[in-house]
């Protein structure tokens, strides 16, 4: 084991933390006071190559290893979570996923230009009535000659209204379960697709989220990622993806709240001496700390596997569940430090909280994590090979057509 970074990760840890402190922080109070997410960050991550950190470079990509793309969610949570939001949706749920299970024709059609950061990939799983309960999905995919007819509605869908490309998955069959799901790629542009913001969230403010409506979309048979049936498999491995990016923007939110309360500290003197003299708060600074370390390793032991082409999904889930149980705990607890101002957007602590609550709820709420890790121990839950792996790194080239 090697806990050191090398000198290809120090230098995109660099380099979006600089971009992070200028072209973020300086702006993001104004913009989760207005509930805008501003697109242009997307333009910026796409110049510095970061919206494909990940992809091999034959398909556009820089090819760099998973745990890469850990550290570039990392040091952008640390900014705000809407913009890792962005890099978790649209690398993490939707490039790496084409990667994974794309043919050769779908990933020059698609995967390539997501993972120059010319188009934007979204995904599409939740329903109103199906979070958790993936099965309970009522869109449906009518299979007409060459295409597919798609009907439904998809909520909670970050980058809604700015994605080109989305991943939608739909009942192909109703009476097969999970096993009647089938993967689908579908443009905006497709006649019949439109998107409608969520307003008035707790948190994620400047972060686009919202709704995807399908009314008769007429979706190419070359479009359906995957065999028919496949989708719940498709979508479960997407998830190892994207939970994977979740969790290591959470360290990065741990490591705000710390930054933030650190600083605090040596400001703020009660009863004669830095409120950081008093064993309570070093209390809870110590707990940061070590969550901070914790969550980090976990992640960059998921990342690991991914690296090495083995499932991980259990690594995974069980780093998606500490990390951002932790970095909301952080977050509230860089509130306390505070006290009244904590309460206030004065200071971003109490953004830090607001956003840190939606990561316990999405990509499998903490009890849906907290039941996987139990099965896991118990032995009643194991992990089989999927048809089609995640590549491992370093990546092997292969001849584009």
């Amino acid at each position: 084991m090697n806990f050191e970074l090398t000198e290809e990760q120090q230098s995109v840890k660099k380099v979006v933390r600089k971009f992070v402190d200028k072209e973020i922080i300086p702006y993001i109070q104004e913009w989760d006071r207005q509930g805008q997410f501003q697109p242009h960050i997307l333009k910026r991550l796409a110049e510095l190559q970061l919206m494909g950190v990940c992809i091999p470079e034959e398909y556009g990509g820089v090819g760099m290893d998973y745990n890469t793309l850990a550290i570039v969610c990392e040091e952008l949570e640390r900014g705000d979570t809407a913009y890792r939001t962005a890099v978790s949706v649209h690398t993490g749920l939707n490039s790496m996923t084409l990667l994974q299970w794309g043919t050769e024709e779908q990933k020059q059609k698609y995967l390539v230009p997501q993972a120059k950061g010319i188009k934007i990939g979204a995904f599409g799983l939740t329903e109103p009535n199906a979070g958790s309960d993936v099965a309970a999905m009522k869109t449906t995919a009518k299979r007409v000659g060459d295409h597919y007819i798609l009907n439904g509605s998809k909520t909670w869908i970050s980058l809604c209204d700015y994605a080109d490309h989305f991943l939608i998955f739909a009942k192909t069959d109703h009476d097969a379960g999970s096993r009647g799901i089938t993967a689908f790629i579908v443009e905006r542009t497709f006649e019949g697709v439109e998107s409608k913001a969520i307003k008035g969230k707790l948190g994620i403010r400047a972060g686009n989220t919202g709704e995807i409506f399908l009314t008769d979309v007429k979706v190419p048979v070359e479009n359906r990622l995957g065999e028919e049936g496949e989708g719940f498999k498709i979508s479960m491995s997407a998830l190892d993806s994207g939970r994977f990016t979740v969790a290591a923007g959470a360290v990065g939110l741990i490591e705000a709240s710390l930054e933030a309360s650190l600083k605090y500290c040596h400001e703020r003197s009660t009863f004669g001496k830095e409120i950081g003299r008093h064993q309570l708060v070093q209390q809870m600074i110590a707990k940061m700390t070590a969550n901070l370390e914790i969550s980090r390793l976990l992640v960059f032991k998921a990342g690991t596997l991914k690296n090495q082409g083995k499932r991980n999904t259990k690594e995974t889930s069980l780093a998606k569940w500490i990390s951002c149980n932790a970095a909301n705990e952080a977050a509230n607890d860089a509130v306390q430090i505070h006290g009244a101002y904590g309460y206030s957007d004065e200071y971003p602590v109490e953004r830090f909280l607001r956003n840190s609550k939606a990561p316990v709820i999405y990509e499998g709420t903490r009890e849906i994590h907290t039941v996987m890790q139990g099965e896991y121990a118990l032995g009643y839950r194991q992990d089989k090979e999927l048809r089609k792996q995640l590549p491992a790194w370093p990546f092997e080239q292969v001849s584009v057509h």
